[in-house]
């Protein structure tokens, strides 16, 4: 009856892992959504495969910060461009 239990517990804790996931996605599309409305990208013709290709390259540029600087330098750089400073120059460049 131990086995039950503990399954049922584990089945327990794969749905709250589930929900977490779930509201983390949710949270990050919003914060997305925020910031590309807030930059005027939302309201841009960008077919998606532009918009994953600028996705891709910030990415890439804060991963490339990520592995100079682990000494908590890696963390300044992104507060910048979490504002919205970066995105809309690229953009406008490609236009």
């Amino acid at each position: 009856m131990a086995t039950k239990s503990s399954i049922t517990d584990i089945d327990a804790q794969i749905e709250k892992l589930r929900e977490r996931r779930r509201s983390m996605i949710a949270k990050s599309a919003e914060r997305f959504a925020r910031a590309a409305t807030k930059s005027g990208l939302a309201e841009m013709e960008i077919t998606d495969e532009e918009i994953d290709r600028l996705v891709e390259e910030i990415a890439a540029r804060f991963r490339k910060g990520e592995k100079k600087g682990t000494d908590g330098a890696s963390g300044s750089p992104r507060r910048p461009a979490a504002g919205g400073t970066g995105a809309p120059a690229e953009v406008s460049r490609d236009s």
